[in-house]
């Protein structure tokens, strides 16, 4: 009697363990996306998305140009295995191995964080649950800064009824509590 409740318990535990690792798979915190955190390096990838497809784009720099911000960088994309893109990563140093992550563009819809925002969510969820230090205009967007994350959220001018190219600046009440999220990014400086 006392091994079959051993057992039970056993198998208790198992499932609970493998339903939170299935969760952190896919949970948004400061410094974390995932199963990626400020310590994970470019080599990391392989081993950490050994189910899903890496496609490397290697920034082509020319050691005699000094003056390396015009450099394109280094673009790590994972796509799922039934071909979805998930996330888009660029390191801190290109065409290093050993660099740690700069940011993560966020694609797939499962990534979620704690206070339930993903790039399902509205302007309204994201306004509700974490205080937004700054918006920035863009050609194309209203840039939402958290620090809270140290993340930066898009949202398209055509949500908020602006035209692209507009110089207008836009402020936190010109923003519909509707408009949805055009791009989640994840920063790890």
């Amino acid at each position: 009697m006392v091994a079959i409740k051993n057992i039970f318990y056993i198998f208790i535990l198992s499932i609970m363990l493998v339903q939170c690792s299935n969760e952190n798979k896919y949970l948004i915190k400061k410094g974390k996306v995932g199963l990626l955190s400020t310590k994970t390096t470019v080599q990391d990838l392989k081993s950490i998305f050994v189910n899903d497809s890496i496609v490397t784009h290697l920034a082509d720099i020319d050691e005699n140009e000094e003056d390396s911000f015009f450099n394109a960088s280094d673009e790590y994309e994972i796509f799922s295995e039934k071909g979805q893109k998930l996330l888009s990563i660029v390191p801190v140093e290109q065409n290093d191995s050993t660099s740690r992550l700069k940011s993560i563009q966020l694609f797939g819809i499962d990534f979620i964080t704690e206070k339930g925002i993903s790039l399902q969510s509205t302007f309204k969820d994201i306004n509700t649950n974490y205080k937004i230090n700054k918006v920035e205009t863009t050609l194309n967007s209203a840039t939402l800064y958290i620090d809270e994350l140290n993340a930066t959220i898009a949202i398209d001018k055509e949500e908020l009824g602006i035209s692209k190219f507009s110089r207008e600046e836009i402020s936190l009440e010109q923003i519909p509590d509707i408009s949805k999220i055009k791009y989640f990014t994840i920063w790890f400086n």
